[in-house]
């Protein structure tokens, strides 16, 4: 099985040593976004709900650069960084899926990059 590196640039850049997303056999595994604006770089304004509607652009944006959706996805794991934000998270979260819920882990960390309130990743399907 062969993996290829995913990259897009209307998602935002890696910070590290890492890339957006890897293609494998038929899934696509996406590394963790977070609320940042694309253009800017800047987390983007509104609290937990708008970090949360932008973790989901950037990640639609990664996953239509590797052939896939969000609709395809079959697991995704969110980090809080504080629990308490979970049902303003969760109701966002609902928006961007019909009903086809991927299985889902939630968790609060520590820490989060650039004091991020959530970060998610993903994993799906190559449509």
């Amino acid at each position: 099985m062969q993996k290829k590196i995913v990259a897009t640039d209307k998602a935002p850049k890696a910070i590290g040593p890492y890339s957006v997303a890897v293609k494998a056999g038929n899934f696509v595994f996406c590394s963790g976004q977070g609320g940042l604006d694309p253009a800017t770089g800047a987390v983007v304004e509104g609290g937990v709900e708008a970090e949360t509607r932008q973790c989901f652009k950037n990640l639609q944006s990664v996953l239509e650069a590797a052939g896939s959706s969000l609709q395809n996805s079959v697991k995704t794991t969110v980090f809080l960084r504080d629990m308490n934000d979970f049902a303003r998270m969760n109701a966002v979260y609902a928006e961007f899926f019909n009903g086809n819920f991927p299985a889902r882990t939630t968790i609060q960390a520590a820490a989060l990059p650039r004091n991020i309130a959530v970060e998610i990743e993903v994993i799906a399907l190559l449509a």
